[in-house]
């Protein structure tokens, strides 16, 4: 009878840990640039006394779904959204680099070039700075040019390029903050082949109505390993009773 409960419990559980997965995924579904979290279930086998057979459910966040999403114009300079495959460089918290598919951007106080979250963002030598007061526009290609404030239209100067990385999508791992790395630690190199949409912005690749049915299919788990739960006090209140008739 504890197996059962034991068994049941656990599947409980694990459905339970899924569903929060389902739900943060619906909750950044229109996040920009943001990647869905895959999840699966897998099963592992009971070790012990009695039928090999026997398995629990554990669940496994198997990685991200890196489709691309939709690309939508939002007439801002400092927008950008990725062609295809590829990443925007930019430096995490810690100081490591690491990657995203959000272009959303401005000019810190600093007067570095930075994600809306904070993060600077990395170009081919660094971060990128940018004088105060300037145009910035950002070129296909990652190229950040600028036109000094007062000056004519055709006094453009290049400050630098977007660092633009397009490593295998096996290699990639999606980190707690939401920034994807490569699992071996080193940063990726330099791709000139991904190209940016200027003025516009990826959307998440969330998709809303998948995830509500998932969710709904999640709850009829749990509900199944609840009245597993049911069931194992059920037989035993009748188990306790067949004793006492038998006392």
């Amino acid at each position: 009878m504890d197996r059962l409960i034991y068994i049941a419990m656990n599947g409980a559980k694990h459905t339970m840990l899924q569903q929060a997965q389902v739900a943060h995924n619906l909750a950044n579904a229109s996040t920009t640039g943001y990647k869905a979290e895959a999840n699966s279930f897998r099963a592992l086998p009971v070790l012990g006394e009695g039928a090999q057979t026997r398995t629990f459910v554990v669940d496994s966040t198997t990685g991200a779904d890196l489709s691309t999403g939709a690309i939508q114009n939002t007439d801002r300079d400092l927008d950008v959204a990725v062609q295809g495959k590829g990443w925007i460089a930019v430096q995490s918290a810690d100081g490591s680099e690491a990657y995203t598919r959000n272009g959303s951007l401005l000019v810190g106080a600093n007067g570095l070039l930075q994600t809306r979250n904070g993060l600077m963002v990395m170009g081919d030598g660094g971060p990128l700075a940018v004088p105060p007061d300037a145009e910035v526009t950002i070129a296909k290609d990652g190229t950040v040019s600028i036109i000094p404030m007062g000056q004519a239209p055709n006094t453009v100067a290049t400050v630098g390029r977007l660092k633009l990385v397009n490593p295998p999508e096996a290699d990639l791992v999606k980190s707690g903050d939401g920034l994807f790395r490569l699992n071996s630690g080193m940063p990726a190199p330099a791709d000139a082949n991904v190209v940016l949409a200027q003025k516009a912005l990826e959307t998440s690749n969330v998709n809303a109505v998948d995830s509500l049915v998932s969710m709904i299919s999640l709850a009829r788990q749990y509900d199944m390993q609840i009245k597993l739960l049911q069931r194992a006090e059920s037989n035993a209140q009748k188990a306790n009773q067949i004793m006492n008739l038998n006392a």
